[in-house]
């Protein structure tokens, strides 16, 4: 996106002044013209020098800001203001520059003649296929409102526990890279010195307190290689990762840690289960719902499942029989439980019902984890630094008792 600085005369004879934000000029012109005014003079706004440049890099939408920007549209609705009305209000209102902006977009595309799904579609970073399919939804059943405030409690739902679930690794994630710098920091800066100490002695060195030893030499002469290497293999494996055969490979390793790919596993069940019954409820056919529901799981392995899914149920055959093919991913009572649905004719109900297991499964994994983790990491921390001072330690010591 870029700023461009325009004068126009409105239909009132009224000059005015103002930015746009388009991705380049001919879009910038064609949005000012939508807003009915006559274009005078437009040029570039981009700040060039280093002093105002505008980080728009770090610049996103939080989800909690998606979630009351959905609560704010369905009182809009809800009070009969127009959609280009209220997607302008809700664009002046906003502090988030980023979403400002779209705001403005989304608010011209409608006035253009768009329809709110379409005119929402053009931002899939802001709002996903799950997010525009319900609103489609609810243009063609004349429920907005509903929509919109049923998708505020959907995302809320599911950001919390998708934060939970992210929390809970963070916590070991920063109490491993602690553990490694202050294990790199002592033998790089503290070992050496005392090391100096051992050999000026001339005692006989432990086999232990020599493996120490030449570590911390290789740390010190090949730092900056070491540094490289790694950097190298961390972009390396990122770039691996954005591959198909690597998000898969990726995935399915992740899947086969103890206890964290299960946590996993309750997170992807009970996505798919929410969205799912989140459509069917909204009157989506069963095809497109697990269509979407595979946009919105987060998981290769799972997005592909309910993507063949979808083809065998147009084919004639049930979601439970499909399923029932993939016993690792899809437990026996959730496909019990979709079975009875289907037999039932109200599979949104059962999935439901499975949505809100699975998501108290998340919670009692991920406080299990934490109460898990915690203590032992501290141990793992204290015993790794306690052996790396005892092997050094203990030579000096016999040293001073034997002077």
């Amino acid at each position: 996106m870029a700023l461009f600085k325009y004068k126009a005369i409105a239909q009132n004879g009224i000059q005015k002044e103002g930015t746009i934000d388009a991705a380049n000029m001919e879009l910038a012109i064609a949005a000012i013209q939508r807003r009915g005014l006559t274009l005078v003079d437009i040029q570039s706004a981009e700040k060039k020098d280093l002093l105002h440049m505008e980080f728009k890099f770090f610049e996103r939408v939080k989800m909690k800001e998606i979630v009351v920007l959905s609560r704010q549209i369905s009182t809009l609705f809800e009070a009969q203001i127009s959609a280009v009305n209220a997607f302008k209000l809700l664009a002046s209102e906003a502090e988030n520059p980023l979403l400002q902006r779209y705001l403005v977009e989304i608010a011209d595309d409608i006035q253009a003649g768009s329809t709110i799904a379409e005119a929402l579609s053009k931002h899939p970073k802001l709002f996903s296929k799950f997010y525009v399919a319900m609103v489609r939804s609810g243009e063609e059943s004349g429920r907005l409102d509903e929509v919109f405030l049923f998708l505020a409690d959907y995302l809320d739902q599911t950001y919390a526990v998708t934060s939970k679930a992210k929390n809970a690794l963070i916590y070991p994630a920063f109490i491993v890279f602690t553990f490694i710098s202050v294990m790199v920091l002592m033998l790089t800066t503290v070992i050496p010195k005392l090391a100096d100490v051992l050999v000026e002695s001339g005692q006989e060195i432990p086999i232990y307190t020599a493996a120490i030893i030449n570590l911390s030499n290789f740390l010190v002469d090949y730092f900056w290689f070491i540094g490289i290497v790694v950097v190298l293999s961390v972009v390396a494996l990122v770039r691996y990762a954005r591959t198909p055969e690597g998000n898969d490979r990726i995935a399915r390793a992740r899947m086969a840690i103890p206890y964290i790919g299960t946590l996993y596993k309750f997170l992807y069940l009970s996505r798919v289960a929410d969205s799912l019954s989140t459509t069917l409820r909204s009157g989506i056919r069963l095809v497109r719902g697990l269509e979407i529901s595979s946009d919105v799981v987060g998981d290769p392995v799972y997005s592909k499942i309910l993507k063949e899914t979808a083809a065998e149920v147009q084919t004639g055959k049930s979601v439970s029989e499909t399923l029932r093919k993939y016993p690792e991913q899809f437990p026996g009572i959730m496909i019990a439980m979709i079975k009875v649905g289907e037999e039932s004719g109200d599979m949104s109900k059962m999935l439901d019902v499975m949505a809100k297991f699975y998501r108290r499964e998340v919670t009692g994994a991920v406080d299990t984890l934490v109460s898990m983790i915690e203590p032992l990491m501290i141990v793992m921390l204290a015993l790794g630094v306690g052996v790396l001072l005892m092997s050094v330690l203990v030579p000096i010591y016999n040293i001073s008792g034997a002077v």
